[in-house]
């Protein structure tokens, strides 16, 4: 499993024109689960994104989690992460979870989001969607269950 985290001052995901789900002051994830992924992956990434201490503290040093300041999560699907386009132009995806495999592990991401009592919002799975943010520093990290990064 593989996120893209990004801290942001807003975020928000369309679908067809119309917002589905918006957030303030938090991090939007861009999940991709892969083809072999398991509920020791979702963990894995699960604490990694609720424990990251990207946020300042009272000294502007990043040393505060998500969880610390109850701030927002937006998380949107994103099978290209797992593109390989070291041959030739076109990625390859096929090291993708297949629809019916990647929807459960990434609702379940979403469910364990909740179980926490934080304030989740979340794309359409598998829908073609505009995702708009305003990255906060920049700071984006990028996360890997398999630990390849």
């Amino acid at each position: 499993m593989r996120a893209v985290v990004q801290r942001v001052k807003s975020s928000s995901v369309s679908v067809d024109g119309k917002i589905i789900s918006e957030i303030e002051k938090g991090l939007m994830v861009l999940l991709g689960v892969e083809e072999d992924d398991d509920e020791k992956d979702l963990e894995y990434i699960l604490k990694k994104v609720t424990k990251l201490r990207i946020f300042d503290d009272e000294d502007g040093v990043m040393n505060k989690s998500l969880i610390d300041y109850n701030l927002e999560i937006l998380v949107v699907s994103q099978f290209t992460l797992y593109g390989d386009a070291r041959k030739g132009n076109r990625p390859s995806y096929v090291r993708s979870a297949k629809f019916n495999e990647g929807i459960v592990l990434y609702e379940k991401f979403i469910e364990e989001l909740e179980k926490m009592n934080l304030k989740v919002s979340h794309g359409e799975y598998g829908a073609d969607m505009d995702v708009a943010l305003v990255n906060d520093g920049p700071v984006t990290i990028l996360l890997d269950s398999s630990k390849k990064f």
